[in-house]
């Protein structure tokens, strides 16, 4: 999607084409790039791409967060069975994407970069006395359970969704909070986030 606007002085959105040369970003403050884009003075042409066309309304609606793109989703990816101690974080040790690099494999933890409302999704394929906690920093906002013992099958598949307001620097971890637990390989359990607005 292409516009194309007519302006009276030079400014600076990053993929902006101006005269064929591509215009240096944050050269000026969001209140004078707005102030530059002027309809019709000396027919000059600005042509923004998509994403340019983007950053401009963001700029233009009042707005002084950035634009931020963050998400995560990581999985277990072992060839055996986890065995869970009481308290234990779960490391998810398989990253599939981790925008924003909120996530850190080494601890299992997800730390908030940017302040909002996020989305998360725990799955879980576990044996029978499995209790896993979704906990933002100390306080538990998700819970899970496998209860049921099926003699064919002894692993169950869970899942939680929860959608909570974070601030920047609030840790985000799935617990578990029972005295064992166990949790199965190859990519059946993981741990999603998503920041939505």
């Amino acid at each position: 999607m292409l516009l194309t606007l007519l302006f009276w002085t030079s400014l600076s959105v990053p993929g902006v084409t101006y005269g064929g040369n591509t215009i240096q970003a944050n050269k000026r403050t969001k209140v004078d790039l707005i102030k530059s884009l002027i309809y019709d003075n000396t027919k000059a042409t600005v042509t923004l791409d998509s994403s340019a066309l983007k950053q401009l309304i963001h700029l233009s609606s009042g707005t002084s967060t950035p634009l931020r793109r963050i998400s995560f989703s990581v999985t277990v990816n072992s060839n055996q069975i986890i065995k869970l101690k009481n308290g234990q974080i779960v490391k998810y040790n398989k990253i599939l994407t981790n925008d924003g690099n909120g996530y850190d494999v080494r601890t299992g933890v997800f730390t908030c970069p940017v302040a909002g409302t996020y989305m998360f999704v725990v799955d879980s394929m576990s044996q029978p006395g499995t209790w896993l906690y979704l906990k933002v920093n100390k306080n538990t906002v998700g819970k899970m359970y496998v209860s049921v013992d099926h003699k064919d099958n002894p692993l169950i598949q869970v899942s939680k969704t929860v959608i909570v307001k974070l601030k920047a620097g609030d840790h985000v971890k799935v617990e578990n909070d029972g005295h064992s637990g166990k949790m199965y390989y190859d990519m059946y359990s993981g741990f999603t986030g998503v920041l939505l607005y």
